[in-house]
């Protein structure tokens, strides 16, 4: 069986003016490569030219002396496979404004079986979890929202949102709860003991001592609460602005002072207000992958932009669509491969909690 790759164009898929580390992006590649190296028919290598390429074919294992069906080498490769520990992956997946944590694992259903076949031979479970924001959201909150009915009373949405913005300052309101949110679920998800209405996809075999979260998913404003959210856990801590110490040290804890591995952020976009500046300075080393729809009219790629421009080695994938998360196996890929080599980066000693700086 020859070996099939398909690799992710780095012209068609990296915006515009920025400047992707070929170094790190040459790793990306060859992570996003190794996930599609699964194909039954044989077939010509796809990739561009420069990119790692398969050089040698997989050479058959011998067949054990008396089962010439090969059947022994099948039971002991199931044997030692089912030895293996599973250790979860577990990401918060931050829905945007106007959605829900049910909605979201909705739209997003394509994404959770493409990680968990990509993630099953590095024995990694992706373990994802969907929290709902906890400000409701009224039919006059909404754009464009149609009443069912013609009394003139407000009625109940199963809309909600991480936070408001106040149109005459600029600052958002509602952010605390937001994050406080977000600190309990992460505390509860730990222990397994995750709160009504929130959703949690696989378990492993991880225990409690060791369990951490991993990293963070968002679309629209819960792009924008991933990227506040990754910065705030950053080690070493940041100086804090006084009004924010709060939630600042609760997601901390809850996560026991461990920083984020990565952060993935859908039609994203950069919080603007004066006093959530010292999330940006200096700018988030967490590594990040943003997706912009170039046809998006919700949020404007000047609005996206501003929020590459504060991380320090973005990645940045754009694809020919509007406001919402791409879910074609194409556009999967990428996010796949980023998370893989964002895992195995780790393992081999990259980000750090605070225990590991102190010692």
């Amino acid at each position: 069986m020859l070996i099939r790759t398909t690799l992710c164009t780095p012209a068609r898929s990296i915006l515009r003016g920025q400047q992707t580390p070929s170094s790190r992006l040459s790793k990306f590649l060859f992570c996003t490569t190794s996930i599609v190296m699964m194909g039954d028919s044989a077939q010509q290598s796809t990739a561009p030219s420069g990119a790692p390429t398969p050089t040698q074919t997989p050479v058959p294992l011998p067949r054990s002396k008396g089962n010439n069906n090969g059947k022994g080498n099948a039971n002991a490769k199931a044997n030692a496979k089912s030895k293996q520990k599973l250790k979860e992956v577990k990401i918060l997946m931050l829905h945007g404004y106007t959605q829900s944590g049910a909605l979201f694992r909705a739209k997003t259903r394509a994404l959770e079986k493409l990680m968990a076949k990509a993630l099953a031979p590095l024995n990694l479970v992706p373990a994802l979890i969907y929290p709902t924001g906890p400000n409701r959201l009224l039919p006059s909150d909404i754009p464009g929202y149609q009443p069912s009915t013609k009394d003139g009373g407000e009625e109940e949405t199963d809309s909600w949102a991480w936070f408001r913005k106040d149109e005459a300052s600029g600052n958002y309101r509602l952010l605390e709860e937001g994050m406080m949110k977000l600190a309990e679920v992460i505390s509860s998800s730990l222990t397994q003991d995750v709160q009504d209405g929130d959703v949690v996809v696989a378990t492993g075999e991880e225990s409690e001592e060791e369990a951490t979260i991993d990293g963070v998913i968002g679309f629209s404003q819960g792009g924008s609460m991933a990227a506040m959210l990754a910065s705030a856990m950053e080690i070493p801590e940041r100086e804090v602005g006084t009004e924010h110490e709060g939630w600042v040290k609760k997601v901390r804890e809850a996560n026991r002072t461990k920083a984020l591995k990565f952060a993935v952020i859908y039609s994203g976009f950069y919080a603007v207000p004066a006093d959530l500046a010292w999330l940006w300075e200096p700018k988030v080393k967490t590594p990040t992958l943003h997706f912009i729809g170039s046809l998006d009219t919700v949020v404007d790629e000047s609005r996206s932009q501003g929020l590459v421009e504060r991380c320090q080695d973005p990645l940045v994938v754009v694809h020919p669509g509007g406001h919402y998360v791409p879910v074609n196996k194409e556009w999967v890929m990428p996010l796949v491969g980023f998370i893989r080599n964002c895992l195995t980066e780790t393992e081999a000693g990259g980000v750090k909690g605070k225990k590991d700086e102190e010692e």
